[in-house]
């Protein structure tokens, strides 16, 4: 009986792996297409982050890197596809299946009616933790209009690609400046964007029954790198190339700071845990060509 109990307990935990994989340490080879010169950004020191590769109707569509005791993602890290804006209707919100105790999928799923007691409120967000924050309101970090097909928008409605952010700051602040980087994308990059948009965060949180639930970020910020472009671009944009970041304090009276991508990593620097290999683009995406 002792070797069957053995030999059940290994089984378990070799199906528990099975179904856990794509939630890892190391990001596989796969999703590293997202990823300028496949290389991720690196620096971070927090032993409760995991990689996530988004799936969504069995398809790879982007990497999310998840603090699963803040219940946030750091950052989420895609390729930009021209659009002209359009956004979805009537998607329901989704929650990671790879972060519960038990999957037998890789994709995204849509929110169940009843969820409690399935395990999904200890790694990530849920519905209940936006819904009873009257002060706060959804952010995507890869958004929808920064994607093409129907399917890519669809994936971005997963609460570990969102971060709490005070309503009215999407509107007022953020949108305007991601329609801002998708008609500059569309006009003059010619080949691949690379985009990495991530938070930071100060120790506030949303509560709920009396628990601490969801990391709320001081500010959010994004960077993009376009090495093929058209080298035509007139000279209000033409700094802006090959590589570019911005910033911007989570409140909707802020404004939103541009800056180079060595501007942005001393400023995060300063507002985050990393190490002094930091970086957010391999060679912080610049070419021996660029002049």
């Amino acid at each position: 009986m002792a070797v069957w109990a053995s030999i059940g307990f290994l089984l378990v935990n070799v199906l528990t792996l099975a179904v856990k994989g794509r939630v890892e340490k190391e990001l596989s080879s796969e999703c590293r297409e997202f990823l300028y010169n496949r290389i991720l950004p690196m620096g971070y020191e927090n032993k409760d982050l995991h990689f996530i590769c988004q799936s969504y109707n069995q398809k790879a569509r982007y990497v999310t890197l998840y603090n699963t005791v803040e219940r946030i993602p750091v950052y989420s890290a895609y390729v930009f596809k021209r659009s002209e804006g359009e956004r979805c209707i009537d998607i329901p919100w989704m929650y990671e299946p790879q972060l519960s105790t038990y999957s037998d999928t890789a994709d995204m799923q849509p929110f169940p009616q009843d969820y409690i007691h399935m395990n999904f409120d200890d790694m990530q967000a849920t519905l209940d933790d936006y819904n009873n924050a009257i002060m706060y309101e959804r952010g995507a970090l890869n958004p929808e209009v920064h994607q093409h097909d129907h399917d890519d928008k669809s994936a971005t409605y997963t609460l570990t690609n969102v971060v709490p952010v005070v309503s009215g700051f999407v509107s007022t602040v953020w949108r305007k400046q991601e329609d801002a980087l998708r008609k500059r994308l569309n006009n003059y990059c010619l080949g691949k964007a690379y985009i990495v948009t991530g938070v930071t965060t100060s120790g506030k949180y949303i509560n709920w029954r009396n628990m601490k639930r969801v990391a709320v970020p001081s500010y959010l910020w994004s960077a993009y790198c376009c090495m093929d472009y058209d080298h035509s671009i007139p000279y209000s944009e033409r700094y802006m190339f090959p590589a570019f970041a911005h910033y911007a304090l989570n409140s909707k009276s802020s404004e939103v700071v541009e800056v180079s991508i060595q501007q942005l990593k001393e400023f995060l620097k300063k507002k985050m845990f990393v190490d002094s290999n930091f970086q957010i683009f391999a060679g912080d995406c610049v070419s021996d060509k660029y002049s």
